[in-house]
């Protein structure tokens, strides 16, 4: 049976996947994590809450988020 991936599920729920956190990210666990799912699709979930809700978006929302970061449109959260 495949696993079905949704919204807000348990992240401790996605099973058979590596979660990754960026080399960024701060000693005090202050992080997000992302993991690759066997869909092509993308979890997330709160570093200091691995076994709460994962969001998952597609590849192609990922990639726009990602672009948007790299272009500077979400600057102004960062300061």
């Amino acid at each position: 049976m495949v696993q079905q991936f949704d919204n807000g599920m348990p992240a401790g729920a996605i099973d058979g996947v590596q979660w990754i956190k960026s080399g960024r990210s701060n000693q005090s666990g202050n992080c997000v994590e992302v993991a690759q799912l066997p869909s092509g699709d993308i979890a997330v979930r709160n570093s200091r809450h691995p076994e709460g809700p994962a969001l998952v978006y597609t590849r192609a929302e990922i990639t726009a988020f990602v672009e948007g970061a790299k272009d500077g449109d979400f600057d102004a959260f960062t300061g």
